[in-house]
C-alpha cells in the first residue's frame, strides 16, 4: 500500500509543480488583464475557450481515453496504439476545424449573442491546436517523462502569457488578444512536439486497431461531453439571460476557484494510471477508500480557505468592476472538488469495463444544471449559477456512487469523510455569520479560522493510530530526512519497479516499460487552464 501511495505522491507532485508555477504567474497577471479588459470582453473570450474544449471532446471520439487504457494491454502493440490514435485524432481535428470555419458568424451569434466572426475563427483554429496538444503531452505521461512534461508545459505557459500580454496590453486587442495569444503559442508547441515524437507518430490508421479503440473510447465521449457541459452551458445561459458582463464575472470567479486545481491537478493526472495498475481487487478497493479520505481532507482545507478569503482575494487581484465575482467563488470551488471526486468513480467504471454507465449519471447532472440555471440565474446571477453547478455535481457523484458500488464495492471511510465536511462547514459558517466582511479584523479572523482546520480535524478523531505515528516523524527532522532519502533513493533512470512486486522491469523504447510504467490521464476539464490566464 505504501508503494502505491509513494507513486501517487511522486508523480502527482511532478505534474503539480508546473501547475503551481504557472498559477503563480497567472495570478500575478490577473490585475493587468482585468484592467485592460472589460467584463464583457473577458466573458466573450472565456465562453469561446469553453466552447473549444467542448468541441474538442466531441471530435476526439474518446481516442485519448482509449490510448490511456490500451497502451498497457498485453495483447496490444503500444507503438501501434500511439500511432493509430494520433492519426485518427489528427484527421478528425483537421476535418472538424475545416467544417466549422464557414459557419464562424452564426456560431458566434449562437454562443455570444452577437456577431464576432473574427473571434470565432481564432477559436476554431484553437480547436485543432488544443486537441493535438493534449494528445502530444499525453505521450510524455505514457513514458513517465515528468521532466519533459514539466519543461514543455511551463514553457508553453510562459510563451503564451508573454504573447497574450503583448497583444492585450501593448496592442490593445482585448478578447482577440486573449484568444490569439493562447492558440498561436499553442500551435507553435504542437509543431515542436510533433517533431519530438515524430518516430512514434503516423498519419496512417490501422483500421482493426481503431475499431477496438473506438469500442472502448466512444462510450466515454457522450459522458465526458455532458460532464464538461456543466462548465459550459451555464456560461451560455448567463450570456443569454443577464449578458456578457455577468458572464465575465462568472468566468473570473471560476478562475479564482480553480486555485483548488493546484491540489486537484496532480491528483487527476497521477490517479487513473495508478488505480488501473493495482491488479488485486481487494487491495485496490482498500487503497481507493484511503485515497478518497485523504483527498477530501486536503480539498476541504483548500475550499475552506478560498471560501473564507474570497473577498480579499478578488479585491487584491482584480479591478474594482470585477469585485462582485467573489460571490460565486466559494460555491464553484466546492463544486470543482466534487468533480474531482467523480473522477475516482469514473476510473472505477473504467476498471470494470462498464464505461457506458457514466452517461446516464452525467445526463442527469446536466439536466439538473440546466434547470437550476434557468430558474436561479435571472434573480441570483452568478450566485445562482454557482448553486446550480454545486447541485449538479452532487447529483453526479451520488449516481456514480450507486453505479460503482454495485460493480466494484469500495469500503469508503464514511465517518472520517463526515468529519472533514463537518469541520469545513462549521468554519465557513462561523466566518460568514460572525466575522466582519472587510478590514484587517475580518481578514485576520478568517485566516485564523482557516489555519484552525487541521487542528480541529485532528481533535475530532480523524487520524488513525498508524497515521498519528507516521505524522510523529515530523517532530524528528533527522529521522524524517533519512526516511525521505530511503524513499527517493534507488529509483534508477533505466528501470522502473513492477507494481506487483520488487522485481525491476527494464525500460525500452526511450524509457517506456510495458509493466513498469503507467499512462497518465489527461482530463478534458483541465483544458490547459494555466496558459489561458
Amino acid at each position: 500500500m505504501s508503494g502505491y501511495l509513494r507513486r501517487l505522491a511522486t508523480t502527482g507532485a511532478a505534474y503539480t509543480a508546473a501547475s503551481v508555477l504557472s498559477k503563480l504567474i497567472a495570478v500575478a497577471l490577473l490585475p493587468v488583464y482585468t484592467r485592460y479588459l472589460s467584463p464583457g470582453d473577458y466573458g466573450a473570450a472565456e465562453v469561446l475557450f469553453a466552447s473549444v474544449v467542448a468541441a474538442s471532446i466531441f471530435i476526439r471520439f474518446g481516442a485519448i481515453e482509449a490510448l490511456l487504457r490500451f497502451y498497457y494491454k498485453t495483447e496490444e502493440d503500444p507503438r501501434a496504439v500511439v500511432s493509430t490514435s494520433f492519426a485518427a485524432l489528427f484527421w478528425t481535428a483537421t476535418a472538424g476545424a475545416l467544417i466549422a470555419l464557414p459557419f464562424a458568424r452564426p456560431l458566434s451569434e449562437a454562443l455570444l449573442d452577437e456577431p464576432a466572426t473574427d473571434l470565432m475563427r481564432i477559436a476554431i483554429g484553437g480547436l485543432w491546436v488544443l486537441t493535438l496538444f493534449e494528445f502530444l503531452l499525453t505521450i510524455f505521461r505514457l513514458e513517465e517523462r515528468a521532466r519533459a512534461y514539466f519543461v514543455t508545459t511551463l514553457a508553453n505557459v510562459l510563451v503564451t502569457i508573454g504573447l497574450t500580454v503583448a497583444l492585450v496590453v501593448g496592442a490593445d486587442e482585448g478578447a482577440r488578444g486573449l484568444l490569439l495569444g493562447s492558440y498561436a503559442a499553442g500551435g507553435a508547441f504542437v509543431l515542436g512536439l510533433i517533431w519530438v515524437h515524430r518516430r512514434r507518430l503516423s498519419l496512417l490508421i490501422d483500421r482493426a486497431l481503431l475499431r477496438r479503440l473506438l469500442r472502448f473510447g466512444l462510450p466515454t465521449m457522450p459522458a465526458e461531453l455532458t460532464l464538461y457541459s456543466l462548465n459550459f452551458i451555464d456560461r451560455i445561459i448567463i450570456v443569454r439571460l443577464v449578458g456578457l458582463a455577468e458572464a465575465g464575472l462568472y468566468a473570473l470567479a471560476v478562475k479564482f476557484s480553480q486555485s483548488v486545481n493546484v491540489l486537484v491537478r496532480g491528483f487527476q493526472l497521477a490517479w487513473p494510471p495508478l488505480a488501473y495498475s493495482i491488479e488485486d481487487d481487494r487491495e485496490a478497493a482498500r487503497f481507493y477508500a484511503l485515497v478518497v479520505t485523504w483527498f477530501v481532507a486536503g480539498a476541504a482545507f483548500v475550499v475552506t480557505g478560498i471560501w473564507l478569503l474570497a473577498r480579499w482575494i478578488v479585491r487584491t487581484l482584480a479591478a474594482p468592476e470585477f469585485f462582485a465575482s467573489y460571490e460565486a467563488v466559494g460555491l464553484i470551488t466546492a463544486a470543482l472538488t466534487l468533480y474531482a471526486l467523480s473522477q475516482v468513480l469514473i476510473v472505477i467504471l473504467g476498471r470494470t469495463g462498464r464505461t457506458e454507465l457514466s452517461l446516464p449519471a452525467t445526463v442527469a447532472a446536466m439536466a439538473v444544471n440546466i434547470a437550476l440555471n434557468l430558474a436561479l440565474v435571472p434573480d441570483l446571477g452568478i450566485v445562482g449559477a454557482g448553486i446550480a453547478l454545486l447541485a449538479s455535481y452532487t447529483v453526479l457523484l451520488g449516481l456514480m456512487y450507486g453505479f460503482t458500488q454495485r460493480l466494484f464495492p469500495v469500503p469508503y471511510e464514511w465517518i472520517r469523510l463526515a468529519r472533514c465536511v463537518a469541520v469545513a462547514a462549521v468554519l465557513i459558517g462561523a466566518g460568514d455569520l460572525l466575522l466582519p466582511t472587510e478590514g484587517i479584523e475580518g481578514l485576520a479572523g478568517r485566516v485564523g479560522l482557516w489555519v484552525a482546520f487541521p487542528v480541529l480535524l485532528a481533535a475530532s478523531g480523524f487520524l488513525t493510530s498508524g497515521e498519528r505515528r507516521a505524522l510523529a516523524i515530523v517532530k524528528q527532522p533527522k529521522s524524517m530526512i533519512k526516511k525521505l532519502q530511503l524513499l527517493l533513493g534507488g529509483e534508477g533512470s533505466e528501470a522502473t519497479r513492477d507494481p506487483a512486486g520488487d522485481r525491476q522491469v527494464k525500460a525500452e523504447d526511450g524509457g517506456v516499460g510495458r509493466r513498469g510504467t503507467v499512462p497518465e490521464a489527461y482530463e478534458a476539464e483541465l483544458r490547459d487552464e494555466d496558459s489561458r490566464n
